[in-house]
């Protein structure tokens, strides 16, 4: 059985002991005629699922999201909680023959699974879907960073985030004008569609829906379940049975919220995917640019090193009109003080270590180091304490740069004034605190690290 992740997860196995189930009971919306839609579409299956709570849950980050499932009764650690049929699914075999043909290569999925979802939205009460439909957020609940303004956005401006949502946006407007060919020879099945119409449509798929072997899928219900980033439970298909289910990792009371977790997830992916974010996220990292200086006299040379050994990867963004030659690294929290800094990538300490050559002999030093051993460069400590100690003052001077932004940044959220009538900017600036302050806490933690390393080293001079 595969792990359904969500669009931004990655597949995995896991194996999971026969469950038992619990019909559905979910009188909060059967009145909306929400249940007799799923059921029209089992084809004589069983749906199971737990109770439905539209109303909010009292933490921030859920409060958002206003859709949430409850235990109608106490479950058990593998107790199946939810079981969905293929059938009862929104996937990309429901886009019309007519329209997929039409469509440029490279087309992404979530794009074609956006059309079918308008094209049910433009059938409006007619659609065999509208309830599901009518149940998703509206645009203007949705606080994914594609709609923030430009002056919430400069709130993380300290943030990669900052730049992976001008990124997304400019996707997103290109698959638009691609696809808007399609749209304007079919206004009977779209109607009138703007770029924001299809923003919005791209942004529920992409937050809702699950990776599949049926590629992406929106599965009612599934999407009710909110994220918890310790659970161990997720989303899990069985094509053999051609259902969708979720396993209880752990018991759950009567009324008490039943979580999973859609994926290791950082804040900046939880905010710039999913709108919302935790307060402390156990998943959180951050992306750090490494660049060669261009006044650097050993500029061509170091250059050259780095392609050769793969340590030099594009960073040029879809929105950079410049050319950059650096090269991307994600740090995550150190949290032990052992000697290998979990946490720090060893591919970043060996670019610091190629940046810290001072002449061509100590270049090729390196590149005979790395022949004599397994082939890669710089991956171990410079046999020259002091060099090394040079190596890793590189990498601390980039992170004090940036944990000084990010302090300024929260700072000045913390005592920006928000009118009481702007709640949306008012949980957006939270929601740039709790990234920040996640990012800041990785960054201090590899900054102590590297510190602690440092007088290690120069003990040893």
């Amino acid at each position: 059985m595969n792990a359904a992740n969500s669009c931004h997860g990655c597949s995995r196995k896991q194996a999971v002991r026969f469950p038992r189930c619990y019909f559905l009971e979910i009188p909060s919306l059967a009145k909306h005629k929400f249940i007799p839609c799923i059921q029209s579409k089992l084809q004589h299956q069983a749906i199971f699922l737990i109770h439905l709570s539209v109303t909010s849950c009292k933490p921030l980050h859920f409060f958002l999201r206003r859709r949430s499932l409850y235990a109608s009764r106490s479950i058990q650690a593998g107790d199946c909680v939810l079981k969905v049929p293929y059938s009862a699914q929104i996937t990309l075999d429901m886009l019309p023959l007519e329209i997929s043909q039409l469509l440029l290569h490279g087309i992404d999925n979530v794009s074609q699974l956006a059309l079918v979802l308008m094209a049910e939205q433009k059938l409006g009460a007619e659609s065999e879907w509208a309830p599901y439909i009518n149940s998703l957020p509206h645009m203007d609940e949705m606080h994914n960073t594609i709609f923030w303004s430009k002056d919430e956005l400069c709130m993380i401006h300290q943030s990669p985030v900052y730049k992976e949502t001008l990124e997304q946006k400019e996707h997103i407007e290109k698959e638009y004008s691609a696809i808007q060919p399609v749209l304007d020879q079919f206004p009977q099945m779209f109607g009138d569609t703007q770029l924001e119409n299809f923003m919005h449509a791209y942004a529920l798929v992409s937050s809702r829906a699950w990776r599949t072997s049926k590629g992406v899928s929106l599965i009612p219900f599934a999407d009710f379940l909110n994220h918890d980033g310790m659970s161990d439970s997720v989303l899990l298909s069985d094509d053999s049975k051609e259902i969708s289910e979720v396993i209880a990792d752990r018991n759950y009371a009567v009324d008490e919220e039943v979580m999973i977790r859609y994926g290791k997830f950082s804040n900046a992916t939880l905010l710039l995917d999913f709108g919302f974010t935790l307060p402390h996220n156990i998943h959180d990292q951050v992306q750090l640019i490494m660049d060669i200086p261009s006044e650097d006299p050993l500029y061509v040379a170091k250059l050259e090193l780095l392609h050769r050994h793969c340590l030099l990867k594009s960073t040029n963004s879809q929105t950079s009109k410049t050319n950059n030659t650096g090269s991307s690294f994600i740090i995550k929290e150190v949290r032990s003080r052992g000697w290998k800094g979990k946490g720090i990538p060893q591919a970043l300490r060996a670019f610091a270590r190629v940046l810290s050559a001072t002449s061509l002999e100590e270049l090729r030093e390196m590149t005979c180091e790395a022949a004599e051993n397994d082939g890669r460069l710089a991956r171990r400590p410079l046999k020259n304490k002091d060099r090394e100690i040079r190596a890793h003052c590189i990498l601390l001077s980039q992170l004090n740069y940036m944990i000084q932004g990010h302090d300024a940044a929260i700072e000045m959220l913390n005592s920006c004034s928000i009118p009481e009538t702007s709640s949306h900017l008012s949980i957006r600036r939270k929601m740039g605190r709790d990234l920040l302050a996640g990012e800041l806490r990785v960054l201090q933690s590899a900054h102590d690290w590297l510190t602690n390393h440092c007088a290690s080293l120069r003990t040893q001079c």
